[in-house]
């Protein structure tokens, strides 16, 4: 099978990038140590190519109403404003089919879902949408690279981007070639620019120029991880609902008339929730990987993520749990129990250890 290349391959390989398969993409995992690239991002800038990343453009006259009925998240929350929304995708049971961003561009919205689960969400919007005036186009004609760290706002008003120092979480400035929201997915400030593939390299070129350094995808995934930031497909999928996925935020029933996708099933599961997704610390000599078992004085989970921690400097996962763990729990790593914290998501804000 035939593997995708971004626009900015190249530029990897002349950073001597390591190249891995990521859901069927040819992309970064490091340029050399993957440790210094997440401590950069904590402490300065980074950039990263994240082009494999799905982008659907939404027309017609109906897409607000689309859209109402599609998520469990309220698009009318941003309707007045250039803003981003996230929410999780459902299926009519309640369970995560993928999570996602949605962009109001003037009333033009944009969604921004994961690469693994492009397939079938393509197919899923086409399906839920013929009942009303809306187009979904899958848009390959642009690239997405992110600036993140607590000087990416230097770093872009350095290239000529000064009107976006006070623009809040979520918001998104844009013109006809160009949008700039202020997310990401490390815990620290960003943005994430979606641009014309036409345009990607020179952008990508001007950022290294200025001194923002590449990151590759291995610290992106530390970096969210001590964000507390979930990963579809290894924290959640479409065996898990919102609640037990640290997501009850995302859920809103406050409009009575609205019947979005898996409401019937939500109200249901709300009352009966029994595990939890909980922040897993191991300070003793050991490593925290998915598929370990945990066991605590009311229950037992396993580890979904887990690594070593370089801000913290000791090892962090995240696990779903039986509730009633008290904060305290083992872990059996080769046969052997090792005692573990349980706390609350997510281990460092903005830079900041929150333990």
């Amino acid at each position: 099978m035939a593997i995708n290349k971004t626009r900015l391959h190249k530029k990897h390989i002349e950073h001597n990038a390591k190249m891995v398969d990521f859901s069927g993409w040819n992309m970064p995992i490091n340029y050399g140590s993957q440790i210094n690239e997440h401590n950069i991002v904590r402490s300065s800038a980074g950039i990263f190519d994240v082009s494999h990343m799905t982008v659907f453009d939404l027309s017609g006259s109906e897409q607000k109403a689309f859209l109402r009925k599609l998520l469990p998240n309220d698009i009318s929350k941003i309707i007045n404003y250039q803003k981003g929304l996230y929410s999780p995708l459902l299926d009519k049971s309640g369970n995560i089919l993928d999570d996602l961003i949605v962009y109001n561009m003037d009333n033009n919205f944009r969604i921004i879902s994961n690469c693994a689960t492009s397939v079938q969400n393509h197919e899923w919007f086409i399906k839920q949408s013929t009942k009303f005036d809306v187009g979904v186009c899958l848009n390959e004609d642009v690239s997405i690279i992110a600036v993140q760290g607590p000087e990416s706002i230097k770093i872009l008003n350095k290239i000529g981007y000064n009107d976006i120092n006070n623009l809040s979480n979520f918001d998104i400035k844009f013109d006809a070639s160009v949008m700039i929201a202020k997310t990401g997915y490390t815990g620290e400030e960003g943005f994430e620019i979606i641009l014309n593939n036409s345009e990607v390299v020179s952008f990508w070129e001007k950022l290294i120029d200025v001194g923002a350094s590449p990151i590759g995808l291995g610290a992106r995934d530390t970096l969210r991880l001590e964000a507390g930031l979930n990963l579809y497909g290894v924290d959640m999928d479409q065996t898990n609902n919102p609640y037990e996925s640290n997501l009850s935020w995302t859920i809103d029933f406050n409009d009575s008339d609205r019947d979005f996708i898996g409401k019937k099933a939500l109200s249901l599961i709300d009352k009966n929730i029994s595990k939890e997704l909980k922040g897993v610390i191991l300070k003793e000599r050991g490593i925290l990987r998915s598929g370990q078992v945990i066991s605590h004085e009311n229950g037992a989970g396993k580890i979904l993520s887990g690594t070593f921690s370089p801000t913290l400097g000791y090892s962090i996962g995240m696990a779903r749990l039986d509730k009633g763990h008290n904060n305290k729990g083992k872990v059996l790593i080769r046969n052997k129990e090792f005692n573990i914290e349980i706390i609350s998501l997510p281990f460092i804000r903005k830079g900041k250890m929150r333990l």
